[in-house]
């Protein structure tokens, strides 16, 4: 203070609380309003139930006594010990003498106490018999009080446990143990105490050694039984980064359906513009927190059975890019309905249909965008470290017109019905179907095109394996599965195993409309390690999706970046499928069900690019997509030589059991004889 300098024997690192010692030392009751009302509501409850209650524990003591007398008298404990000893015979007339001395001990009991009440009331009156009977009362209470581990005899719990466990962290402790999530004899720590947060209560604990975060999250409609709500009301999270391990967890239980509430309207209808490189507001999770969804250097896929909100999520993606005048969009609506036509207004592409015709104009927009990003891939290399430091787009570069490389965004909505055409073309004198060479140009584009600013955004009502090539769902970044029939449909698009994880889309609700399962690929406001969260999607109606686009265009125009269909100049692409050919390696698929008998070629067309990334099919499954007999199946099967065997596989429950099924090394090992065996036959024809 002086000025003098002042020797430093060590300087320590350290974090500033700002909390009182006084305020931490108070019970929690006294400075939360929520707590106090639930404490007074509680002790309300008890007051009036306290009667009862008592009556009840005098009436089980009289019981516990009367089965303790009756075990007394009987000699139970010597004839038992007797018994075990094979010595009952020996020791029958000990045990007899023993249980008459036992009567006679009782009878004198009785006589001596009904002589004292007798002296008493004669002398002192009624006052002395009614200390003794409350005294009886009280003893026979606490006799009969109800006690941990006794059957019959455990705590009840007085309300929603809900509520109790917020007072007393022992309930959480059995909610956990009654789920069997922990040990009847291991216990929780608590990290942080119970506290209000939004519409309803958070609370973070650590598991005991050995315990994982996510088996907690794999259990969690159990916990949630235990804890008496519904599980759309319990989040469970692991809390991850330096604050956590594996075997911390992060609860929060909701007064109410945080779905019931009528979905809250999109930010983006009131924001004047957007930033494409920023994530996209996407909707909000049950804790009410806002959840945005990047997309630049990803991609995503949205999944559901119809009327789920598939497309109205696929246009929230699609609103922030709309606000960017430097983005610019393809977009193939192969619903055929008016839902995407005032994108139409902005997109350098646009069409809307479902026939052939638009299957292959489909095509020639992916061929131009492979021979687009490998041009650009071409360009990078020629620029300056300061300009391009890494072999991807940067947001000056998106912006800069002089490079020609935007952030360009690729929707395709009811993307199974290009993928499933089977319009025959010709691709470098190779045939092969119109739906093989879209699957093979878009793997490609998910690939490839993100570092070269390609955002892909494909949805579709048929989430199945059949549907949507394995090789191109294993290289989209993001995933966002909205109610499904399946637990199998809910892994195809979030991922394998994940029911198994605790992530489920078919146990959503038909009532939750817009409600999925988000797996995102990148950073949330959940954070970068969460790897799924339920998230409810904005509400954005026709008529805000038509002032976006208009406002989009606005900016455009403003900025001198309005291209191609939306001014009205959009001829039809240069098809140069030799560039197309040389990048992705177009071939015709190896596993095309043509010209095998069945049931074998049934699998295949099942399967498709299953073939190669599964290796075990259980036959359940097989029998219940294929609709077949089992019995004829095994037989059939079993004639070409492909037997089933035993092998794992995950159930709906999320336990991986041993069932029977087929190898695919087996399979495919049965439709290459399936194939030679046809070349023969087809030789000797040719030679007949």
């Amino acid at each position: 203070m002086s000025g003098d300098n002042v020797p430093v024997r060590a300087v320590l690192d350290a974090e500033f609380v700002d909390e009182s010692p006084r305020r931490s030392r108070l019970p929690l009751w006294v400075t939360s309003k929520p707590h106090r009302v639930a404490v007074l509501r509680e002790v309300a409850a008890r007051v009036l139930r306290a009667p009862w209650r008592f009556l009840g524990a005098v009436v089980r003591g009289l019981v516990a006594a009367f089965r303790w007398w009756r075990r007394w008298v009987s000699v139970r404990d010597y004839r038992e010990a007797a018994e075990g000893a094979e010595k009952l015979a020996d020791k029958f007339e000990a045990i007899r003498a023993l249980t008459l001395f036992r009567w006679k001990v009782t009878g004198a009991l009785v006589g001596l106490v009904a002589a004292v009440v007798l002296v008493l009331r004669v002398v002192y009156g009624d006052g002395p018999l009614w200390v003794l009977g409350v005294v009886a009362a009280v003893g026979l209470a606490v006799w009969g009080r109800r006690k941990e581990g006794s059957p019959g005899r455990k705590a009840a719990l007085g309300g929603p446990r809900a509520l109790t466990w917020t007072m007393d962290p022992q309930v959480l402790v059995e909610a956990f143990r009654d789920a069997k999530l922990i040990g009847k004899d291991e216990e929780l720590r608590m990290v942080e105490r119970a506290t209000r947060a939004g519409q309803g209560w958070a609370v973070t604990v650590d598991l005991p050694a050995t315990r994982k975060a996510a088996d907690v999250i794999r259990g969690r409609d159990a916990l949630a039984s235990a804890l008496a709500v519904d599980e759309v009301q319990l989040s469970v999270e692991r809390v991850r980064g330096n604050g956590g391990h594996a075997g911390r967890v992060a609860l929060w239980v909701a007064d109410s359906d945080p779905y019931a509430s009528p979905a809250v309207r999109t930010p983006l209808v009131d924001a004047e513009s957007w930033d494409a490189w920023r994530a996209v507001p996407f909707g909000r999770d049950a804790r009410d927190r806002r959840v945005d969804l990047p997309l630049v250097w990803t991609s995503l896929l949205v999944g559901a059975i119809p009327r789920q909100g598939k497309t109205f999520a696929a246009r929230l993606a699609a609103a922030g890019l709309v606000l960017d005048p430097h983005t610019r969009l393809y977009v193939a609506d192969f619903k055929a309905g008016k839902d995407w036509d005032a994108v139409g207004l902005v997109a350098h592409r646009f069409m809307s249909g479902d026939e052939a015709e638009h299957v292959i104009t489909l095509v020639g927009w992916l061929v131009e965008l492979v021979t687009e990003v490998q041009g650009r891939y071409r360009r990078m290399r020629k620029l300056d470290d300061s300009v391009c430091p890494e072999s991807k787009v940067t947001p000056a570069m998106s912006r800069d017109g002089g490079l020609g490389m935007p952030i360009t965004a690729v929707f395709v909505d009811e993307v199974q019905v290009p993928l499933e055409d089977r319009t025959p073309i010709t691709v470098q004198d190779k045939k092969l179907t119109a739906g093989e060479y879209v699957g093979e140009l878009l793997t490609w584009l998910a690939k490839k095109g993100p570092a070269a600013g390609i955002v892909l955004v494909l949805a579709t009502q048929r989430p199945d394996s059949k549907t949507i090539p394995s090789g191109l769902r294993a290289v989209l970044g993001s995933r966002f599965a909205l109610r499904v029939m399946d637990w199998r449909d809910s892994n195809i698009v979030l991922g394998e195993q994940m029911n198994t994880r605790g992530y489920d889309s078919s146990r959503l609700l038909a009532s939750h409309k817009g409600v999925g399962i988000l797996r995102p690929d990148g950073e949330t406001q959940a954070g970068a390690e969460v790897l799924a969260l339920t998230v409810r999607t904005y509400y954005m109606p026709n008529e805000d999706w038509r002032i976006i686009c208009q406002r989009g265009r606005a900016l455009r125009e403003q900025a001198g970046t309005l291209t191609g269909h939306a001014v009205g100049d959009a001829p039809a692409p240069l098809l140069d499928h030799a560039e197309a050919v040389k990048a992705i390696g177009t071939r015709q698929s190896d596993w095309s069900a043509a010209g095998l008998p069945e049931p074998l070629s049934a699998v295949v067309g099942y399967l498709g690019g299953d073939m190669e990334t599964r290796e075990f099919v259980p036959t359940a499954e097989l029998v219940e997509a294929l609709e077949v007999d089992p019995v004829t199946f095994a037989r059939e099967m079993s004639a070409m030589d492909c037997r089933p065997t035993r092998g794992h596989a995950p159930m709906p429950d999320g336990e991986v059991r041993r069932v029977r099924g087929y190898l695919t090394a087996d399979l495919r090992a049965a439709v290459d004889r399936a194939r030679d065996f046809g070349s023969v036959i087809n030789v000797g024809s040719d030679r007949a």
